[in-house]
C-alpha cells in the first residue's frame, strides 16, 4: 500500500512560478535543454549545471547550511549532515533540494518510509527533479517492488534521457517486470 500511496501521491505540479533570473528559473531553463539534448557529453554538461542550480536555494543562509551539509556528508558525519538539511528546510521548506540531499540520507540509513517521504517533498516542488526520481527507483528496487521502480527510472529518462543510473535501473527492472525480449 505504501508504494502505491508514494507513486499516486507525487504530486506533478510546481508549487508557484520560477520568477526570471532566479536560481529556480535557470534550473527549469536547463531541464528544458536536457530533455532536448542530443548526446551524453551535452546532458552531463547540462546535468553538471542543474545540479549548481539546485544547490542554490535563493537564501545566503540556506545556501551556507548545504553547503556544510554536504561538505559534512562527504567527511563522513551524517548527523551533522543531517541537522545542517534540517535547518535548511525548516528555513526554506519549499527548496526542494533539501528535502532531496535528506532523502539521500535516509535511504543510506535503509529509513525507506522517510526517504519516500522527502522524495514526494522533492517532487511536489521541482517535478522533474531526475535525482529524485533516481532515487525512487533505488528504493523501490530494495523493497522488492520493481514495478514501481521501473516506472520511477521511466519518468527519470523522461526528464534526463541519459542519465546512466536510470538506464541501468530501467534494464534491471524492465526484465523483472517484463520479461526478456525474444
Amino acid at each position: 500500500m505504501l508504494i502505491d500511496s508514494a507513486i499516486s501521491g507525487i504530486v506533478i505540479a510546481v508549487a508557484g512560478v520560477a520568477t526570471p533570473g532566479t536560481p529556480q528559473s535557470a534550473a527549469q531553463e536547463l531541464l528544458d535543454k536536457l530533455g532536448k539534448a542530443t548526446d551524453a557529453q551535452e546532458a552531463a554538461k547540462l546535468e553538471d549545471e542543474i545540479w549548481d542550480a539546485w544547490m542554490s536555494s535563493g537564501s545566503p543562509t540556506v545556501d551556507i547550511l548545504m553547503q556544510r551539509g554536504v561538505e559534512a556528508l562527504k567527511a563522513g558525519d551524517t548527523d551533522m549532515a543531517r541537522d545542517m538539511f534540517d535547518r535548511a528546510i525548516m528555513i526554506r521548506p519549499q527548496y526542494a533540494e533539501a528535502w532531496n540531499r535528506r532523502a539521500t540520507l535516509f535511504f543510506n540509513e535503509g529509513k525507506y518510509d522517510e526517504a519516500i517521504d522527502d522524495i514526494e517533498t522533492t517532487l511536489k516542488y521541482e517535478p522533474r527533479h531526475f535525482g529524485a526520481w533516481i532515487g525512487l527507483g533505488l528504493i523501490f528496487e530494495s523493497i522488492d517492488q520493481p514495478a514501481a521502480a521501473l516506472k520511477a527510472y521511466r519518468k527519470a529518462l523522461a526528464i534526463h534521457p541519459f542519465a546512466d543510473a536510470a538506464k541501468r535501473g530501467e534494464k534491471r527492472t524492465s526484465v523483472i517486470v517484463e520479461g526478456r525480449p525474444m
